[in-house]
């Protein structure tokens, strides 16, 4: 016998028979989104209320705006809507180009000041 998993349940899942609607479907047959690909610690922020969704938005595309009230990572947003990160990156994909989200992605390593600048950092508070 299934339990049912903790959380909102889906409209594209069935209690007896699983997934109703394969991936591929909710992002039309497309595997890349047409924005870059997006780090998995990247931060997603919904750029209106919730409630302002546009109401023509699939039931996916319109959850990922109302979890995205608040600034919440990428993996987190696949964790919390059942979903492989692939699709949930194409579905944030449309998204960016219709404005309703933003994406803030973390600082790459070229960004980050050198070990040697760090270690003198720490020697110095050491220091004090």
């Amino acid at each position: 016998m299934r339990t049912e998993p903790p959380g909102p349940q889906h409209e594209w899942l069935d209690g007896a028979a699983g997934p109703v609607v394969r991936p591929y479907t909710l992002t039309g047959g497309r595997v890349r989104s047409a924005a870059d690909s997006f780090d998995l610690v990247a931060f997603v922020l919904a750029g209106s209320p919730p409630d302002a969704a546009d109401p023509q938005l699939p039931p996916e595309h319109r959850r990922l705006v109302e979890l995205a009230h608040r600034p919440v990572p990428l993996a987190e947003l696949a964790a919390e809507l059942d979903l492989a990160v692939g699709v949930v990156r194409v579905l944030l994909g449309d998204l960016l180009a219709r404005g309703l989200v933003a994406v803030h992605e973390p600082p790459t390593a070229a960004h980050l000041p050198h070990d040697d600048i760090l270690k003198a950092v720490v020697s110095g508070l050491r220091a004090l």
